[in-house]
């Protein structure tokens, strides 16, 4: 998976690693130089006094070095820019597919785990592409670099190299393959901490409510304790790599000053290619530990690169068609035909068998016991969910056949939960349409009954709004959502229990200025109240996802028993009558 997703994230960035290749390239072989450069000194220069020879090989070995120090700069420079050019691309492609995601994929990764695998999952992917320019692309170069030239200075000692890189390569390698399922859990455990997190902050009114502040920070600080010990195990093996270098590295130098010292003594080697074999085995040792340093960081990135594949490879349930429909015949109306929908996994269907059309300049109300399907019923229109059999038309044509963009703009939806986005009044209630003049908006304020709070609120339709619209109270945020899907003007409105925060005076008076707007649309009202459906020219009983009556209030009252109880659980038969 990781090989994969490198491949396919740093294709376009080909130029970008070339050159960072070849600047390792020209720094590491300057690199390789100097250790030559140092013996020629010892021996050519210090053994014999010369020192106009020691001073011309010092000025070009910092010449050389010069080099080696600009070919890092360089190589550091582009590796950073396609490192972080690629997370941004990683980051956007996670953001667009998700974007494509109906409720179910959603649901299926969740809120939590989706804000992870986009943020410290590509993080992650991001830092191993960084270190991989700066570190392991150099590493085999100065290796393969470092065992030439150490048989070309002495043959005779480089058995000394199969024995040290081995044991150095074995050692590290035990640790990583431990260190492996401790990485893929330690991303588990971010994702709880974060879901934890979020239900924290986004029930706080509820946690203090019922005073469970106890049990929330008991909640939190198991996730917090579980991410800790897999990252103290984690970070316990990581803390055996250095000393085996190290143990490594100096019994190495021990044992080429050990052997190479006899060598000396017989005149098989001078002292300055000993200081130079010395070096250049640190060289190589040192590359396979930058490597391993690297390659620390692949468990972790590999299984961050399966969850992001996951997300990336995962295919939305709503699909566009493929030769979309752009024509309709009909306008503002909405059908449903044998409709079913069934969770995946589900044993029963959550809708089956629904049937009814709502025509335009009529409402059509949906009213239902709790879990009856009400809001998936709506969420079937504009495609959140696909039917798993029957069919959903808009305008007539099935809406798995029409144009995306072109659904969307003939439906306003207002859902169950009103969210708000950070910003203004101004810039939540023109995400209905961008091009809405303040006169517009002000006229459809004053329809779903905002204006007067609005025009209360300091900067008016500047106001601040805070995320999710927390600064507002409940019904003031579901009069804001009423008034967005205004400024759309769409054929088709769907209002998801959208006036339950409304007192019934607020009610009442919406519903009647409603009609001054919608009347060339169809209305579709999903409600719990009774009083907020009585006047609707056709509705729709719902119970255990099946319709069991269809009609108007006097009309199912005397013809849908389900439609009795539900009125006689708010108020008497009489009183609504």
């Amino acid at each position: 998976m990781l090989t994969r997703l490198l491949i396919t994230t740093l294709r376009p960035y080909r130029r970008l690693l070339a050159a960072v290749v070849l600047a390792q390239l020209v720094g590491t072989l300057a690199s390789l130089y100097l250790p030559g450069l140092n013996a020629d000194i010892v021996d050519k220069g210090i053994a014999t006094g010369d020192t106009g020879y020691i001073m011309r090989i010092g000025g070009w070995m910092l010449a050389v070095t010069a080099v080696q120090i600009a070919g890092s700069i360089v190589a550091v420079y582009f590796g950073a820019r396609a490192a972080m050019a690629a997370g941004r691309d990683l980051r956007a492609s996670v953001f667009r597919r998700v974007g494509q995601f109906s409720g179910r994929e959603v649901a299926q990764f969740g809120a939590p785990s989706l804000i992870t695998r986009s943020t410290n999952d590509v993080q992650q992917v991001q830092m191993l592409i960084v270190m991989s320019c700066t570190m392991l692309v150099a590493a085999p170069i100065m290796c393969v670099g470092g065992i030439i030239m150490a048989l070309r200075t002495d043959f005779g000692l480089s058995w000394l190299m199969l024995v040290s890189v081995p044991a150095l390569v074995t050692g590290i390698g035990l640790v990583i393959r431990r260190m492996i399922p401790g990485f893929r859990l330690m991303q588990v455990r971010i994702d709880t901490v974060n879901q934890v997190l979020r239900e924290q902050i986004a029930g706080i009114r509820v946690v203090r409510a019922f005073v469970r502040e106890p049990y929330e920070v008991e909640r939190f600080g198991d996730a917090n304790y579980d991410l800790s010990m897999v990252a103290l195990r984690v970070g316990r093996l990581m803390t055996l790599i250095f000393p085996i270098v190290m143990v490594v590295l100096n019994a190495s130098s021990v044992a080429v000053l050990w052997f190479g010292a006899a060598r000396v003594e017989s005149g098989q080697i001078q002292i300055g290619a000993l200081t130079a074999f010395l070096n250049y085995l640190l060289q190589i040792l040192m590359s396979v530990m930058m490597a391993t340093f690297t390659l620390i960081m692949v468990p972790r990135a590999a299984a961050c690169a399966e969850r992001i594949t996951e997300v990336l490879d995962t295919e939305s349930s709503v699909v566009p068609p493929a030769v979309p429909v752009t024509e309709l015949t009909e306008h503002g109306t909405l059908e449903l035909r044998g409709a079913e929908f069934q969770y995946p996994g589900a044993e029963e269907p959550v809708l089956r068998d629904l049937s009814f059309r709502a025509e335009a300049g009529q409402t059509t109300a949906i009213i239902g016991s709790t879990g009856a399907g009400k809001s998936t019923l709506l969420s079937l229109v504009p495609r959140l969910f696909d039917v798993t059999a029957g069919a959903v038309l808009v305008d007539g044509a099935d809406v798995r056949e029409l144009d995306m963009d072109l659904l969307w703009s003939k439906v306003g939806l207002v859902p169950q939960k009103p969210y708000l986005f950070s910003g203004t009044v101004a810039s939540n209630l023109r995400y209905g349409n961008p091009d809405a003049t303040d006169e517009d908006l002000w006229h459809f304020l004053d329809i779903a009954q905002a204006r007067d709070f609005v025009a209360a609120m300091p900067g008016g339709l500047d106001a601040p709004v805070s995320q999710g619209g927390t600064n507002l109270s409940g019904g003031q945020r579901q009069r804001l959502a009423i008034a967005r899907a205004l400024v759309r003007s769409p054929e088709i409105y769907l209002f998801d229990d959208s006036f339950s925060a409304l007192d019934l005076g607020t009610d009442a008076r919406l519903r009647a200025a409603l009609r001054t707007v919608t009347g060339e649309a169809a209305v579709v009202i999903v409600a719990q109240r009774v009083s907020t459906i009585v006047d609707a020219d056709q509705i729709v009983v719902l119970d255990d996802g099946a319709i069991v009556g269809i009609g108007r209030h006097d009309e199912l009252l005397d013809t849908c028993p389900t439609y009795v109880e539900i009125v006689e659980s708010q108020l008497t038969a009489e009183a609504v009558a």
